[in-house]
């Protein structure tokens, strides 16, 4: 900013503004670290958790260095600065020790005693069970808070990939017919460079000829090894074989909507009350409905008479109802038909991509003639039906049994059906048939009506509808603050143990973050 001034003289001068200069360089600041931790803050909640409310005495089990050894450092130390690092996105052992060298809430939280990436490292990876130790006693300060209402719980997972290859995946098969193309090919170069050999006009077998035959005996040999290691096939829940994979057998190819990756599928307890997460399990399968039982059976102590488990499509399945059914637990799971029979998703169709013209090799179905059944009034107990020009249909004598299923027909009258305004559209060949008959099931004959049946009735009720209406609202935003406010991609370890370990201490952050939002630390 210039301003133009006049002087005593006449003279005009320019007079720019002046600010004081910001130094960004390093010095030396004496600074009290514990003043570091704001209250209120994430890092100021967990500071004081796992100091205070969280008993971390069983970490003390493994180590013996109480009269000779090196001191170690306190669990709660590496506690805090994974947790504070997982929130901040930064996942990396080597990136969280730089962290608490450079930045000085990592430092106010590890004392400025920078553990080494390699202790980051293996503490993470070795204490899986003292983390779900530590998230169950994050929970029980939640549930002390009054965060936990049990009022319902809404079950669902998300499909990460993870740090194995998918194209190591196959069935013992596939391992053993790529081992031996491999011992073929190497076997094949050996025969054509001794045959060179004995050529007094061919040059000798170059160099990386023979690395490349070493390294097609070395994949061979490792191919081997595991097979020899892993003698059984992966099975599923119904014992079909799945692909294992020989980078991380745990892990399992999924289907996704950006296509088919090797991963784990992270799976979530949430309560609706304050979405604070009471149960989180990783699995290495992307069949979700062989997961809702383990799951029901992880979260049975936090289940009162009156909580309702709420759980999408993917969990359906008639012998998870049954289970269900005979634990008494009250659930509302929808089936993949539950958004057609809903007149709120009645448009839906019109929101969706149109399919390309050359990659859409479906027939277009042609339109039904005739009014269908449920386009008829039909009063089961006053056993009367009504067709959709108001003209009353007779019933035909007794019920019948077809296929197994008790219908009620009924017939419509030669003089409603002659004059009828509405016979070419009621009627398939109006020029043949003489009137319209009609008939309605009543159940099968000797057989009770099945989970899913039951269930459909119910999540369809007005009062089905309005909670599981609730679910989406209660899970999802917590996947969303899990992938893409704390950077959750991928899992960058191996084995399901060690990835369920990560997915723990990552919905631990989310429920350290309600703490510290809500009341808890304020």
């Amino acid at each position: 900013m210039t301003d133009n001034v006049h002087t005593n003289h006449g003279r005009v001068e320019d007079r720019m503004a002046k600010y004081k200069y910001i130094d960004t360089q390093p010095r030396l600041i004496a600074v009290d670290l514990s003043r570091q931790l704001l209250p209120g803050t994430f890092e100021h909640a967990l500071n004081h958790l796992l100091d205070h409310d969280v008993d971390l005495s069983h970490f003390d089990a493994r180590f013996q260095n109480d009269d000779t050894g090196a001191p170690a450092y306190p669990p709660a130390v590496l506690l805090k600065v994974v947790l504070f690092a997982y929130s901040q996105g930064i996942v990396s052992s080597r990136a969280i020790e730089r962290a608490c060298q450079e930045h000085v809430t990592f430092m106010a939280l590890c004392g400025d005693h920078a553990p080494h990436f390699t202790t980051i490292a293996r503490f993470i990876s070795t204490r899986s069970a003292d983390i779900a130790r530590v998230f169950a006693g994050v929970l029980a300060v939640c549930d002390a808070e009054g965060l936990i209402e049990r009022e319902m719980f809404a079950i669902d997972g998300v499909k990460l990939p993870s740090n194995a290859s998918k194209q190591r995946s196959g069935t013992r098969a596939d391992f053993e017919r790529h081992a031996t193309k491999l011992e073929d090919a190497a076997r094949t170069m050996v025969q054509r460079h001794r045959a060179s050999d004995t050529a007094p006009t061919e040059p000798p077998p170059s160099e990386k000829a023979a690395q490349r035959v070493e390294q097609l005996e070395r994949q061979a040999q490792q191919m081997r090894a595991w097979l020899a290691q892993n003698p059984d096939d992966r099975r599923g829940a119904n014992g079909a074989i799945r692909q294992s994979n020989r980078t991380d057998n745990d892990s399992a190819k999924m289907a996704t909507s950006k296509g088919v990756m090797q991963g784990y599928t992270g799976v979530a307890t949430v309560d609706a009350a304050h979405q604070i997460i009471v149960d989180a399990q990783a699995h290495g399968t992307g069949s979700e409905a062989e997961l809702l039982m383990p799951v029901v059976s992880a979260i049975k102590p936090q289940l009162r008479a009156h909580t309702v488990l709420t759980a999408d499509a993917g969990y359906h399945s008639e012998a998870n109802l049954q289970q269900l059914a005979q634990q008494h637990i009250p659930a509302l799971i929808a089936d993949q038909q539950m958004r057609r029979r809903d007149e709120r998703f009645a448009t839906q169709e019109r929101h969706q991509t149109t399919p390309h013209p050359l990659h859409n090799k479906t027939r277009e179905s042609r339109a039904a003639r005739g009014f269908a059944p449920d386009q008829f009034i039909y009063d089961a107990e006053a056993r009367t039906c009504v067709c959709p020009a108001g003209k009353s249909l007779h019933r035909k004598g007794q019920t019948r049994v077809v296929n197994g299923y008790v219908t009620e027909q009924f017939r419509g009258a030669q003089r409603d059906c002659a004059p009828c305004i509405l016979r070419a559209q009621c009627l398939r060949t109006p020029d043949t048939t003489p009137v319209r008959n009609v008939a309605f099931g009543r159940g099968r004959v000797g057989v009770t009506v099945s989970h899913t049946e039951q269930m459909r009735q119910r999540i369809d009720a007005a009062e089905g509808r309005a909670q599981y209406a609730q679910r989406f609202a209660t899970v999802e935003p917590v996947f969303g603050n899990l992938r893409y406010n704390k950077g959750l991609d991928r899992f960058t370890l191996r084995g399901r143990t060690k990835v369920n370990a990560q997915w723990q201490l990552f919905c631990l952050v989310h429920n350290i973050e309600k703490l510290a939002k809500l009341k808890y630390a304020a």
